[in-house]
């Protein structure tokens, strides 16, 4: 029988308040079985970024990372963010190690290729070595992973950290029982976004395909439920997109991602 696993997606509206991150993590650390954490940088690269007047270029919701962009996110990301995260969980006696998938040769990506976007310094992740992390989670260390991945080398790159979290899931499928949980800011997919209470229970491919098609699923949530299903289809045994609480109260409302 394999050991579980939850790896654990948190989005801005956690990073960006203090409160809500401080009590995020206290819960965090209550949970015993292994896990991992993976985070974005939340609206903080984007402010400093602003205070070194070093332009923001979004296209499409997402960030165009030239080199100057690149050096703000890597000191927001995998500085001062994550090792917030780290201090405060060593505070709740949770050991835990920080990471961007250039340490320990974790997560390996390549530039985007340039086709109608040049979207700079993004990689798409090519594969994870999970020797390391496997070490430390049979150590009870916890890691801390940023939205940062490398190319072997010696360039960093910014990647989706709901991508990253999804390919460690997948890369640990075959060693654990692994669960794959989307944290957000909503209490799952809605059908109504206006409706915070029509939260869809569990999305299948066919109902998927239908949501889709009606517009119910659209603009951010797509690349979302992507990495869902691309982590379903590789033997990632559950995947969960809701609100923090789905964690430790199994009846919190949340969406549940099935085949």
């Amino acid at each position: 029988m394999k050991n579980t696993l939850k790896i654990v997606k948190i989005g801005g509206n956690i990073i960006d308040d203090a409160v809500a991150l401080t009590t995020f993590l206290i819960d965090f650390a209550t949970i015993k079985s292994p896990k991992i954490l993976v985070h974005g940088g939340g609206k903080l690269a984007t402010r400093l970024a602003d205070d070194l007047q070093i332009p923001v270029n979004m296209i499409d919701g997402r960030r165009v990372t030239d080199q100057q962009t690149l050096d703000v996110i890597t000191m927001v990301y995998a500085g001062k963010i994550n090792k917030n995260i780290v201090a405060q969980l060593q505070a709740q006696d949770c050991n835990a190690i920080g990471f961007t998938g250039a340490d320990g040769n974790t997560i390996i990506a390549v530039k985007r290729p340039v086709q109608e976007v040049d979207y700079g310094f993004v990689g798409d992740v090519e594969q994870v070595k999970t020797s390391t992390l496997e070490l430390l989670l049979t150590n009870n260390i916890t890691p801390i992973f940023c939205a940062i991945t490398h190319d072997t080398k010696g360039q960093l790159l910014n990647t989706n950290a709901d991508t990253i979290a999804a390919e460690l899931a997948i890369a640990f499928a075959s060693s654990y029982d692994v669960s794959l949980y989307y944290c957000f800011e909503k209490n799952g997919v809605l059908k109504n976004v206006d409706d915070e209470e029509s939260v869809i229970d569990h999305i299948d491919t066919k109902s998927y395909k239908s949501l889709l098609e009606t517009g119910v699923i659209a603009n951010g949530m797509l690349p979302k439920l992507n990495n869902c299903f691309h982590a379903l289809n590789n033997n990632v045994q559950t995947v969960c997109i809701g609100q923090t609480s789905m964690l430790f109260n199994k009846n919190s409302k949340h969406t549940t991602m099935v085949l």
